[in-house]
C-alpha cells in the first residue's frame, strides 16, 4: 500500500444476503476498503443491518470504526444502495430531487467526507437503471434518471465544495473497449449510443474515468460477466462499474484492481468489485 493511501471500492452485490453467503466477507476482510459503495443490496432492513453489523465487526477487529449509510428500494427485492466509510459523514443525502417514483428509490447516496490528507470529497454511490431495449417504459425510466443525475452532477461541480467521485454500477459500457462483443450488442441496453452519450457528457464536464485513465486504451478490463453460458470463463464481459472523479482527486489515483474470482463457482456476484487506490 502507498503511504497515505485511501482505497475506494464499488461493488454491485446482486443481493447482499446472497453475496454475504457466497463469501463477500472474505473479500472485505482481505481488502478492507476505506470507502465501500454497494449496489443492488436487495435486502429487507433487518437483514441488511445485521450484515452491516457483521462488516463493522470485521473493521473493528482491525482497529477501525465504520460509518454506514444506506437506502433501500421501496419495491421489495429491487435496487438498494449502501455506502460504508471509515471517515465520518459530514453531510448525507439520499435520492435525486424530482424523482419520487418507487422504481427510482435505492439508487443514489451522496456523502461528504474528509480524507486522511485533508481533501474534502463528496462520494456518490449510484445504481443506474439497467433498462431494456425491448421495453420502452424501462428505457424511459433509465433516461429520466440519467437526465436528473446529469443535472445533479452539474450542480455539484458548480458548487465547488471540494472534490467529487461518482462510484457505482452505471449500467453503461462506455466504448467498444468496455465490452467484449461490441458489434453484436450495438442494439442492447447498456451499449446503446443514446446511453453512452451520457458518459460522454459526464466526462466532458471534467470527470475522469479512473480505471480507463490508469489502464490506457486497451480492450477491457471488464467488471460484469453474465451468468449465462460461458461468459465468465471466456472473459466475455462488460465494464459497467466505474469511479469517475474530478481532476484533483483523479490525479491521486495510482492503482486499480478488479476482483475477478479464480473460477465461476467462487464468485459472490456477477460483478467484480472495482477498487482504486488514491495517494491521499
Amino acid at each position: 500500500m502507498l503511504q497515505m493511501a485511501t482505497l475506494i471500492s464499488t461493488s454491485n452485490l446482486n443481493g447482499l444476503r446472497a453475496a454475504w453467503r457466497k463469501g463477500m466477507g472474505g473479500w472485505i476482510d482481505r481488502t478492507l476498503p476505506d470507502v465501500l459503495c454497494m449496489q443492488e443490496v436487495r435486502a429487507p432492513r433487518d437483514a441488511a443491518e445485521s450484515i452491516f453489523s457483521d462488516i463493522s465487526s470485521l473493521y473493528s477487529s482491525k482497529g477501525k470504526k465504520l460509518y454506514e449509510a444506506y437506502q433501500l428500494c421501496k419495491i421489495p427485492g429491487r435496487a438498494g444502495v449502501a455506502l460504508l466509510s471509515v471517515f465520518p459523514f459530514e453531510d448525507l443525502s439520499f435520492g435525486l430531487k424530482g424523482l419520487d417514483d418507487d422504481v427510482d428509490s435505492g439508487r443514489w447516496i451522496e456523502a461528504r467526507i474528509t480524507l486522511k490528507s485533508g481533501i474534502k470529497l463528496t462520494v456518490v454511490c449510484a445504481y443506474i437503471h439497467s433498462g431494456d431495449s425491448m421495453d420502452e417504459e424501462k428505457m424511459d425510466q433509465k433516461f429520466r434518471f440519467l437526465d436528473t443525475a446529469t443535472c445533479r452532477i452539474e450542480e455539484l461541480l458548480l458548487a465547488k465544495e471540494g472534490e467529487l467521485l461518482i462510484c457505482g454500477d452505471l449500467n453503461i459500457a462506455h466504448t467498444p473497449l468496455d465490452i467484449k462483443n461490441a458489434k453484436s450488442n450495438i442494439a442492447s441496453s447498456g451499449f446503446l449510443p443514446q446511453e453512452r452519450s451520457y458518459l460522454d457528457k459526464w466526462l466532458s464536464l471534467g470527470l475522469v474515468d479512473e480505471v480507463r485513465s490508469l489502464c490506457g486504451q486497451k480492450q477491457g478490463p471488464y467488471s460484469w460477466w453474465s451468468y449465462r453460458g460461458r461468459a465468465f470463463d471466456n472473459d466475455a464481459g462488460w465494464r459497467l462499474d466505474y469511479e469517475l472523479g474530478t481532476p484533483a482527486i483523479s490525479s491521486k489515483a495510482k492503482n486499480f484492481f478488479i476482483e475477478r474470482a479464480p473460477s465461476y463457482d467462487l464468485r459472490f456476484s456477477d460483478h467484480g468489485p472495482v477498487s482504486v487506490e488514491y495517494e491521499c
